[in-house]
């Protein structure tokens, strides 16, 4: 069982006096405590004496040599359960530092394939526009020549359907005249034929 605060000063405090009188800094460095609690129970402890008299100089040397060894024991093993909580402590945060700085790599190494990733979809996607752009350059080339075949071919059709207006214009005329020149034939033949006697059989 541990000692308490006071227990711990009461017994250092026990034996110091065997050999010196202690002082706070004495009883402070063997109880291992704070120089406040050191202060507060060796004035009680010095208090108790006075008011005892001559009874702490009458304790018997083996009990103060068993509460000694007692305090010390007590303060021994306090030390071992302190140190042992301390080295699971340190080893629970080694462990849990073990996995963040693997988690912080993990992370990192997400992070570069995220970036490596994105540098190669923007490169193909680069790839893909200037690919894209020459196709449209290429197609807007194709539909000028397109065009301006199709302006040749719609002059050539204009030309050829003035041609065939003028060519039907011409053959109107010719017919006419040949109509004419027919009327003319048929009136000659008319006026001729009485003359002549001739008559049809």
């Amino acid at each position: 069982m541990s000692l308490s605060v006071k227990d711990r000063v009461y017994a250092a405090a026990e034996e110091i006096s065997a050999e010196r009188r202690p002082t706070v800094s004495t009883v402070r460095a063997a109880a291992g405590v704070s120089n406040a609690d050191a202060t507060r129970y060796l004035k009680e402890w010095n208090e108790e004496r006075q008011a005892a008299g001559g009874q702490v100089a009458a304790t018997p040397p083996l009990l103060l040599e068993a509460a000694a060894r007692l305090a010390g024991a007590s303060w021994a093993e306090a030390v071992s359960q302190a140190n042992e909580r301390h080295a699971a402590v340190e080893a629970l945060w080694a462990q849990e530092r073990r996995d963040k700085d693997e988690e912080i790599s993990e992370l990192v190494a997400d992070l570069d394939a995220a970036n490596a990733e994105k540098d190669v979809t923007a490169t193909a996607h680069a790839e893909e526009v200037a690919r894209l752009q020459e196709q449209h350059a290429g197609l807007e080339r194709r539909v000028a020549e397109l065009g301006q075949q199709l302006e040749d071919a719609l002059n050539v059709q204009r030309a050829t359907a003035a041609e065939a207006a003028d060519s039907a214009r011409a053959a109107a005329i010719a017919e006419a005249r040949a109509a004419t020149l027919e009327q003319a034939h048929n009136a000659l033949l008319a006026r001729i034929s009485p003359e002549t006697g001739i008559t049809d059989k």
